[in-house]
């Protein structure tokens, strides 16, 4: 029985650009990002500002809505960002 959280998120780089991945541990994965130890994109753009998180059920779909949000233009992620920070409410 798989226990682990799978987690697509949005990290807002120091230099504006939008980085999107996959993890099961935000936390962790952040603190990397951070000591220059996490994707080779982001080594140089810290600080950072966790901008969206979605929680996924399986590794599976959680890969499947990265890639599906790696693929979408700025502005959609930032209309998915306004989205889950509850800007349209």
């Amino acid at each position: 029985m798989e226990q682990s959280s799978h987690f697509v998120y949005i990290l807002k780089c120091k230099d504006d650009t939008l980085y999107t991945g996959y993890t099961t541990d935000i936390s962790r994965r952040i603190r990397a990002h951070e000591e220059g130890k996490g994707a080779k994109y982001t080594r140089g753009r810290s600080p950072f500002e966790l901008v969206y998180q979605a929680s996924c059920p399986s590794k599976s779909e959680a890969m499947q809505l990265e890639a599906r949000i790696k693929k979408l233009s700025r502005k959609r992620k930032m209309q998915l960002i306004h989205e889950y920070a509850g800007g349209d409410t």
